[in-house]
């Protein structure tokens, strides 16, 4: 069963088209990853699932109910965290997760447990009495996720959810993340820390220009690089004169020597990569490594989008 069922969602303000025909089917207990360029769409389609948006055409539903028609039902269905943190002034912890435990009618005996619960979960239980207005921008994101969490929703959106974080405080979020993914909720989730997102998400959708350019498994977007490969070529001496020797050979797109060796984009088939680490002996170099180099989601995302040319 699919959790979100997105199908030919379109949005347009003036004469920009913030989506184009875009579906997606995210499969109960998953983590999507949504990635794309600014402006590639990506908080609008979140805004949709989250009935905060209404779109121009298509359709899409959370749990099998519809954000159109059904929005109360989807309301209780999803936890929705935007790129920015919003609270009234002089708040303390707990009485900002009693506000939104007020909103979603839980009972007020339960109301106590379940917001120790959620800061234990997110991190923040020594932080029971503490002022919001005083926390640190990672301890904000956590607070706003238990937030989000406090009708215990099937479903999680999360818009951003690392940004302006500092190392630390982005592990912290990945922890609690994969911590919800074992909880089975279905998270779907944008972010620019591409290393990062591929490591917690089961797939990945590429958004460009408000059309999705591919989606799957990370494992197979990380792969598809448009049929090409990457190669590391690494030799004793006279770099400058490899790049001018390798660039015309037959299936190299362009090299790169910044990183101290040759970098070549290839798109050739394995005889021309062979016949190209022969020429290369033949002409004399020493040929300390010759190697592809495992593609990773920030080369399938540049490759795709074009955000490398």
């Amino acid at each position: 069963m699919n959790s979100v069922e997105i199908k030919g969602l379109t949005k347009i303000y003036g004469s920009n088209h913030a989506l184009r025909d875009f579906s997606l089917n995210i499969p109960k207990g998953q983590v999507c990853g949504l990635i794309g360029p600014n402006g590639a769409g990506k908080t609008t389609a979140m805004s949709i699932l989250a009935t905060l948006l209404a779109p121009d055409g298509g359709s899409a539903t959370v749990n099998g109910y519809d954000v159109m028609s059904e929005q109360a039902r989807v309301r209780r269905q999803i936890g929705y965290m935007p790129d920015f943190f919003g609270v009234y002034d002089n708040l303390k912890t707990t009485e900002y997760l009693e506000f939104y435990a007020a909103a979603y009618r839980i009972p007020v005996s339960e109301r106590s447990r379940l917001i120790g619960d959620l800061l234990e979960l997110v991190n923040l239980a020594d932080k029971f009495n503490s002022y919001v207005d005083l926390l640190s921008r990672g301890m904000k994101q956590r607070l706003a996720l238990a937030r989000c969490l406090v009708h215990n929703p099937e479903v999680l959106i999360l818009d951003e959810p690392a940004s302006g974080l500092d190392p630390r405080a982005r592990a912290e979020m990945k922890e609690i993340i994969r911590h919800l993914r074992r909880m089975n909720k279905t998270i779907l989730i944008s972010s620019h820390i591409l290393p990062e997102l591929a490591e917690m998400c089961d797939s990945i959708a590429i958004l460009e220009q408000g059309r999705l350019v591919t989606y799957g498994p990370v494992e197979e977007v990380t792969a598809a690089r448009q049929g090409t490969r990457i190669l590391k070529v690494d030799v004793t001496d006279k770099l400058s004169e490899l790049l001018e020797f390798i660039n015309p050979k037959p299936g190299v797109v362009s090299v790169d020597g910044e990183a101290g060796w040759a970098r070549v984009t290839f798109q050739g088939n394995k005889n021309d990569q062979s016949q190209l680490l022969k020429e290369i002996i033949e002409k004399g170099w020493y040929v300390i490594e010759f190697a592809e180099i495992k593609g990773n989601l920030e080369d399938a995302f540049m490759a795709m989008t074009g955000e490398g040319e």
